[in-house]
């Protein structure tokens, strides 16, 4: 029996029986939305889950998990992973909080520096896994407790806030800079947060580099077969020091996003972000092995992830069984897709 291969990561599947069509991460993606949907019809105290604020809650909460899950598709995709996003985050919004509310610097400097700095930490793990072969989950576990123990180090251990230490050991409170208020503000008579919308903008962003871009070529090329791509011509050692690169960037602006939705940065934050992350792109079918997904499927993904936290929450379930029920849906995706493979 000849092995039948569908590409989804840059043309929808064609002619496809019913049976491999119920194994297509398309539909896998939507059922399992449809089901978290399904669940927060049932488990629906006083009608909450039908009440508009708990979805507007819902993607406000969801948009900095977002914006990570679409940085970690393209590392997936290139055959890759990144467990270094929820630290570099953290650094991020550290760096962030220092520039705005202690040093007074403007907008126009404290968001590029920010962002840049999440891109130089995705650098160096790229370079590291281009360049010195040393495999993705070694190079960006180390650089998770690099840039941990960075934040830390910039911070002083201690949450960046609007409280300043002065010189007599009093305490002044700085003004919170427009970018803070511009940034956490509600639009359209608060029924969309400006965070959601940055989210937004970042998954066109990745989605157009995906399907339109030749560095997004370039990631399916490398992450469906390395070797092939080399003898092809693709530049594998770039293709992966962008990849990471990006991704690291968008754990910068996630950063940034942290820190205005808490209005400080927290050398803590971020922590375990980058499980919910790979979560996203695994429910949206991104296979782990690398060479497929799309990002509509990871914005699925989050917003299947962002309705099941919601459900839980509203239901009054403590996070211990959040992050079990995370662990659990990883597996589950993951046997999910191996099942779904058509031959």
């Amino acid at each position: 029996m000849s092995t039948v291969e569908i590409s989804y990561g840059t043309r929808p599947a064609r002619g496809l029986n019913p049976g491999q069509l119920l194994r297509h991460p398309a539909t896998r993606a939507v059922g399992a939305l449809a089901l978290a949907i399904a669940l927060g019809l049932i488990f629906n105290p006083g009608g909450a889950f039908l009440s508009w604020s708990t979805h507007r809650d819902m993607l406000r909460q969801v948009s900095v998990y977002g914006i990570l899950s679409c940085g970690m598709t393209w590392v997936v995709i290139s055959g890759g992973i990144d467990l270094s996003v929820g630290s570099v985050l953290g650094l991020s919004s550290v760096l962030f909080s220092l520039m705005s509310l202690h040093w007074g610097w403007s907008a126009w400097a404290a968001l590029p520096l920010a962002i840049a700095a999440g891109a130089a930490c995705g650098a160096v793990s790229g370079t590291l896994i281009a360049r010195f072969k040393i495999q993705a989950f070694v190079a960006t576990l180390a650089m998770m407790v690099f840039a941990r123990g960075l934040a830390k180090w910039v911070s002083g251990g201690q949450k960046i806030s609007r409280s300043v230490a002065l010189p007599d050991g009093s305490y002044a409170y700085a003004d919170l800079p427009r970018v803070f208020a511009l940034l956490d503000h509600k639009l359209w008579n608060e029924n969309i947060a400006a965070v959601t919308l940055v989210f937004v903008a970042c998954a066109a962003f990745a989605a157009v580099l995906l399907g339109r871009a030749r560095l997004g070529r370039y990631f399916y090329a490398v992450g469906g077969n390395e070797e092939a791509s080399r003898l092809s011509g693709v530049p594998v050692r770039a293709a992966k020091f962008w990849a990471y690169s990006l991704c690291g960037a968008f754990a910068g602006i996630a950063g940034i996003c942290q820190a205005v939705q808490e209005q400080q940065g927290d050398p803590e934050a971020g922590t375990g972000y980058e499980l919910t992350a790979i979560a996203m792109v695994v429910i949206g079918g991104t296979s782990l092995a690398g060479g497929r997904g799309k990002i509509a499927f990871t914005l699925l993904g989050a917003l299947t992830i962002g309705y099941l936290e919601k459900i839980l929450s509203i239901n009054a379930v403590g996070e211990p069984s959040r992050l079990m029920l995370t662990g659990a849906i990883v597996v589950a995706a993951v046997l999910l897709q191996r099942k779904g493979k058509v031959s």
